[in-house]
């Protein structure tokens, strides 16, 4: 149920990098919960004013945004730039360099976007979205084909994309 924030909790103990996270595309929260439960200083942000009231009604004490990532500009950074539950497959399509290069713009020096997305049907390629992070001046670290780091294969249906800035 929390593999996106097991996996992300897991990355910052690992490098040891800090506790700050923003949940790109939050939706109702779930990821920014759990991960503010587990001690971490969490923003979240999503265009969806009626998924944004759910998570300001179940953790009212976290810092939530409403806001179109494509355009996002929060005068702060963080640790981790989390986009769970293929945010990146369900922007308007043409706006996902843009998108990659504002949630880039929102990483601390060293920190991580993590974005986990299906690959099935004509959806964004893993090969373009690894261009947009490249042109957003961010490195590929690591890649799986789950939140559980099950080993990425080729070929997969789904990718957890691990980019370093």
């Amino acid at each position: 149920m929390h593999g996106e924030a097991d996996l992300v909790d897991a990355l910052l103990q690992e490098r040891q990098t800090g506790r700050t996270v923003l949940d790109a595309g939050c939706g109702t929260g779930r990821v920014a919960i759990e991960l503010a439960r587990r001690g971490y200083e969490t923003v979240g942000v999503d265009l969806d004013e009626a998924m944004l009231e759910t998570a300001r009604i179940k953790a009212p004490e976290l810092e939530w945004h409403r806001d179109d990532l494509r355009d996002l500009h929060l005068g702060r950074t963080f640790d981790v730039v989390v986009a769970a539950g293929n945010v990146m497959i369900f922007l308007m399509p043409g706006s996902e360099a843009a998108v990659v290069r504002r949630l880039a713009e929102h990483l601390n020096p060293g920190g991580l976007l993590v974005a986990g997305f299906q690959l099935a049907g004509n959806r964004l390629p893993l090969a373009d979205y690894d261009e947009h992070a490249a042109a957003a001046g961010l490195s590929l670290i690591d890649r799986f084909a789950t939140w559980g780091r099950e080993p990425w294969v080729d070929g997969g249906d789904y990718a957890v994309s691990v980019h370093g800035a």
